[in-house]
């Protein structure tokens, strides 16, 4: 005879992308549109156990009298990290990171968790992936003692809370979330509804005590972080762990922060004794550009409130045959299109049967506007075989039309580019205006890109 329980659970499809439910199985989800995506599950009625996760003073209580939002942060030790949470971790809030597999989630854990442990607090390290023989190994290519770091080879969600009521934890280490599950929840490991669970109980027992805790999450294939879309809502602060494989660089950047700006980026740097900060990011992507060369020019974008110099390479070359390639590295095809077609309209530049190639050097990846004028004149540089013009920072953006449109926070660009030696600046006009002052630096202001292209590109070519 069957149980209460087993003649009230169903059976249901649920998509592992977004977690839309439909009884029946679909090739494709209508909400995010993801292929194959539906995986059958058995839903059974919540028990009585699962109710009783409440978060402390829940009764309703005027905002005007809470006491004020100043909380003191969390120190990790690492001044990049501590830059994109917004000044530090806020006790008691769970941080998502997530990276492609091997790019270095786990070793930012564990180097953070000896950072932490060097203070004298106690550390829980949960690992569902690794034994401790193999987190040892990596702590001893990485120097760590691993004092005061406590590691937890566990995957059921149960046990993993039950041992750090009896710790006590000044911070909590999760690696990664995919691969704990707990008992009373259907599904696999790693299945929407054992990742949006586990997530659930570590923040009710994060807002309980006080302790923050970090969860790695893996990637997709698509750039998002694996599991359920609402993974990301349920956490407090969302990082993504960026780089290419081939280089050494790093990117930390916040995409979600209840607690302080999403627009902040930490620069680190791959080495064999594991992750190193680089305070002075510019100066590290610059360190191989050559002033004369064809084809290269120097960006001063913005990742944040934090000012970078960036060099972005073109090449140029005839077709061979068939339509002519665009390839782009480090920004926006479609922008790539958007300035490509400006040049050959505007600037009566013929590209109709070149190859285009655009890369930004070091791995970096520019999203803003701000770059449109910069690689711009890295194509007409290449296309003409002219050396843009020695010590020469470009920034601006291109309109449809080949004017040089506004670009934000002008003055902060042109400081950067002053404290690596350049001595010359091409940017719109219009940010010209009032003049700007610096002494330091010869600024060459446009209207067009015809202007520009004619006052960046060298006269000795």
């Amino acid at each position: 005879m069957r149980s209460e329980s087993q003649v009230k659970s169903k059976i249901t499809f649920i998509c592992q992308q977004c977690g839309k439910e439909n009884p029946k199985w679909l090739g494709r989800c209508p909400s995010c549109g993801a292929w194959g995506s539906f995986v059958e599950t058995r839903v059974s009625p919540p028990s009585l156990s699962s109710h009783h996760h409440q978060l402390a003073n829940n009764a309703p209580q005027e905002l005007y009298t809470a006491q004020k939002g100043d909380i003191p942060r969390f120190n990790l030790g690492f001044s990049e990290l501590n830059r994109v949470l917004g000044g530090g971790l806020v006790p008691g809030s769970l941080v998502l990171i997530g990276g492609e597999p091997g790019i270095g989630k786990s070793t930012l854990l564990l180097q953070t968790s000896d950072s932490v442990a060097r203070n004298n607090k106690l550390v829980v390290y949960v690992s569902g992936e690794e034994s401790i023989t193999q987190v040892k190994l990596r702590a001893e290519r990485l120097k760590i003692s691993g004092k005061n770091i406590y590691f937890l080879a566990e995957t059921n969600m149960e046990q993993v809370l039950q041992h750090l009521e009896e710790i006590s934890p000044a911070l909590v280490m999760v690696d990664s979330i995919q691969t704990v599950f707990l008992d009373d929840v259907t599904g696999v490991p790693g299945s929407i509804s054992q990742v949006r669970e586990c997530t659930l109980r570590l923040m009710y027992w994060a807002k309980q005590k006080n302790i923050p805790v970090f969860i790695a999450g893996h990637v997709t294939k698509e750039g998002s972080i694996a599991g359920p879309g609402t993974l990301e809502h349920i956490v407090d602060v969302v990082l993504y762990f960026e780089g290419e494989p081939f280089h050494n660089y790093r990117m930390l950047r916040g995409v979600k922060n209840r607690f302080g700006s999403t627009n902040e980026v930490g620069v680190f740097e791959m080495g064999s004794d594991g992750l190193i900060e680089v305070n002075n990011p510019s100066q590290a992507f610059l360190s191989q550009h050559e002033d004369t060369s064809i084809g290269s020019v120097v960006i001063p974008t913005l990742e944040g409130s934090r000012p970078l110099l960036v060099e972005a390479q073109a090449l140029t070359s005839s077709t061979s045959f068939g339509p002519p390639r665009r390839i782009a590295n480090g920004i926006d095809f479609n922008r790539l299109l958007l300035i490509s077609a400006v040049l050959g309209k505007r600037a009566r530049i013929k590209l109709s049967n070149q190859d285009i190639i655009i890369n930004v050097t070091g791995g970096l990846r520019i999203n803003e506007p701000a770059a449109d004028l910069g690689i711009a004149l890295a194509i007409a540089s290449s296309a003409h075989d002219i050396p843009p013009l020695a010590k020469l920072a470009v920034m601006g953006e291109i309109g449809l039309s080949g004017e040089l449109r506004t670009i934000p926070q002008i003055e902060r660009r042109i400081t950067e580019a002053v404290r690596l030696g350049f001595n010359a600046c091409l940017l719109p006009k219009s940010n010209s205006n009032p003049p700007l002052q610096h002494a330091d630096i010869h600024l060459l202001t446009a209207d067009s890109i015809t202007e520009a292209l004619r006052l960046g590109l060298s006269k000795k070519g």
